[in-house]
């Protein structure tokens, strides 16, 4: 009888992400569905769904070929200082401007190289350099919560007390996403060695 203990883990390790991510595109579809401008000119919510797609797109295509040119870096300097005059708001728009432009950089090696920081003696914590420097040389890292890593720890470390690793990016963010549970390595622990022994098998 203790089988379907394994068999109702491994069902949950595979289908609960896929629910997850599904529930996420259904609650994000119904969002845009609500919010389009679209709705009361289309036929069915896919229309307007995909029609406020097409127009964002187009959007965004539009503004970056304007800041190419002379007058989109006026208008972006204009708006740039209106937002950060704005007491609140200011700090909503450039978190957000400087996470855009540090995920679409071309130059994101730096950001995207993990690190090992040891807090305390025998503790070492995963990080990632950000390519900054504070004004005494010291590197500015960032270091991630498990599992939301959208929040953290911004870091002033000593070079030499930063520990280079050939770990990837992908690597290191999964195993902070996962809490630890998601490491890809050799010594993997299966799924039955994670589950309690079960007692009518042992009586057996």
């Amino acid at each position: 009888m203790g089988s379907w203990k394994r068999d109702f883990a491994s069902g949950l390790i595979v289908l609960v992400p896929i629910v997850v991510t599904l529930y996420v595109i259904y609650w994000l579809f119904g969002l845009l569905s609500n919010i389009t401008l679209f709705t009361q000119l289309t036929d069915t919510q896919y229309q307007a769904v995909a029609a406020t797609l097409a127009v964002f797109v187009l959007i965004v295509f539009s503004v970056g070929y304007l800041m190419r040119t002379a007058a989109g870096s006026i208008l972006e300097a204009l708006i740039d200082y209106v937002m950060n005059r704005l007491p609140v708001l200011r700090i909503v728009y450039n978190a957000s401007k400087m996470a855009v432009e540090t995920v679409l950089s071309d130059d994101t090696g730096e950001f995207q190289q993990p690190v090992r920081v040891e807090p305390w003696p025998g503790m070492r914590l995963t990080a990632f350099k950000t390519g900054k420097k504070a004004p005494d040389g010291r590197e500015v890292v960032f270091m991630p919560t498990a599992p939301n890593i959208t929040t953290g720890f911004v870091m002033e470390v000593e070079p030499e007390d930063l520990e280079e690793t050939d770990e990837g990016v992908e690597d290191a963010l999964t195993r902070v996403l996962s809490a630890g549970f998601g490491e890809n390595d050799d010594s993997e622990v299966a799924i039955d060695e994670l589950l309690p022994e079960d007692d009518d098998e042992n009586e057996e």
